[in-house]
């Protein structure tokens, strides 16, 4: 399967050694205060994300109106105060749907995901809309179907997808919801996406995890936890989609996956996982 020249297996490396940019300067930090994290705590709090400037106003503009009571901006920061995490959930909901209705948040999909500290405490649950406008901290589960032949099959993102319709990711990937593990997440999208029977999802290979952070023009601040596995497909497996989300689905050599990656044909998280096993495998072949 070592069919890719040096310079494309460089140009792979580079890109999953540069997965977790840095936010804007110009963007302003969210901190958490309160809680029982230690992780990249200052006196100002725990941060846990960033407002794209885009935002500023609009929600400066709300705050005055209409104050809410854990949640706080100022010039150089917006904190969010420590309470039961019901509270919290019930006032960052409050702020998320007046940015909705404000036209800052396309794509609300009353679906929930849950902000966890480092320690694994649940502090709030919002819309999965609002992660990427908060810059909150999610998860997502990957997964690359292969072939012992050596072939991957890779999905085809449907056209009226809110995000990046049309393009490539893998076999099946999705959000982690608010009550999900990635175990379960990853068998519910198996079948859901690309219609994998169980008895073949639990044979799914747990290989590793992706933190990818990225501003995305207009949407905010993508910081996400991509938790990835590996599934041998049987030769004779065709997948099929469940949900609506797919067009289809294309089986490729692993050079053919690395050109469409190069060309920018995938979406941001699946051409790294997709660069990811590409790499793990020609180096098992070596």
């Amino acid at each position: 399967m070592n069919t890719l020249n040096t310079s494309t297996q460089a140009a792979l490396e580079e890109m999953l050694q540069n997965t977790a940019r840095p936010a804007p300067f110009d963007y302003l930090p969210i901190y958490f205060r309160g809680g029982t994290s230690n992780w990249n705590v200052s006196h100002s709090g725990q941060l846990i994300g960033y407002l794209s400037p885009e935002f500023i106003p609009y929600i400066n503009e709300s705050l005055n109106k209409d104050p809410i009571s854990h949640i706080q901006l100022h010039a150089d920061k917006l904190i969010i105060e420590a309470a039961r995490p019901k509270i919290l959930s019930e006032q960052l909901t409050d702020l998320a749907n007046r940015m909705r209705l404000g036209g800052f948040i396309p794509g609300w999909r009353n679906e929930q995901f849950a902000w966890f500290d480092d320690n694994g405490h649940e502090y709030f649950r919002i819309d999965r809309a609002a992660f990427r406008t908060f810059g909150f901290r999610s998860m997502a589960t990957h997964v690359t179907g292969y072939t012992k032949s050596g072939f991957i099959w890779l999905g085809r993102r449907s056209e009226s997808k809110s995000t990046d319709p049309s393009r490539l990711d893998n076999l099946a990937a999705g959000g982690i919801s608010a009550d999900e593990t990635p175990w379960s997440c990853t068998r519910r999208e198996l079948w859901e996406e690309a219609g994998v029977p169980l008895h073949i999802a639990e044979q799914a290979d747990p290989v590793g995890r992706i933190h990818m952070r990225r501003p995305i023009l207009a949407r905010g601040f993508h910081d996400e936890l991509l938790y990835v596995y590996d599934l041998e497909l049987p030769e004779n497996f065709i997948p099929t989609n469940h949900d609506g989300e797919v067009s289809g689905f294309i089986e490729v050599s692993v050079a053919e996956a690395a050109a469409r990656i190069l060309a920018d044909e995938f979406t941001s998280d699946a051409a790294l996982v997709t660069a990811d096993f590409i790499l793990r495998t020609i180096r098992t072949t070596l």
